[in-house]
């Protein structure tokens, strides 16, 4: 038990912070979750934008560290670009790396005659 008043502030006012702290990064985790289940390309980018600012405080207050932040928004950035592409484009990886292990495979068996 503190021994002193200072010291008695001090646990209550750690406490308030620690409530507020926990209040602010539970919402922001409960937004990056919406916008993550988002499929709509313009409600994903304004989100996004309300996202990036709520981590940015996080971090400035150093509820949570600020490169973790920036990982976060590196990724939701990913995720809301990868909205607006058209599905074709994983058909196409598809058939570049098929395509790759045929031509080492020539390539072997020249070398060996």
């Amino acid at each position: 038990m503190a021994n002193h008043k200072s010291a008695e502030k001090r646990i209550r006012s750690n406490a308030t912070k620690r409530l507020s702290n926990r209040y602010q990064a539970k919402s922001t985790r409960t937004v990056v979750k919406n916008l993550r289940t988002t499929t709509d390309k313009v409600e994903a980018e304004g989100l996004y934008k309300k996202v990036s600012s709520m981590l940015d405080k996080l971090a400035k207050k150093n509820i949570i560290h600020k490169k973790k932040a920036a990982n976060q928004k590196s990724k939701l950035a990913k995720v809301v670009n990868k909205l607006g592409k058209p599905a074709e484009a994983a058909p196409k990886k598809a058939a570049k790396k098929a395509a790759a292990p045929k031509k080492a495979a020539a390539k072997k068996s020249a070398a060996k005659k």
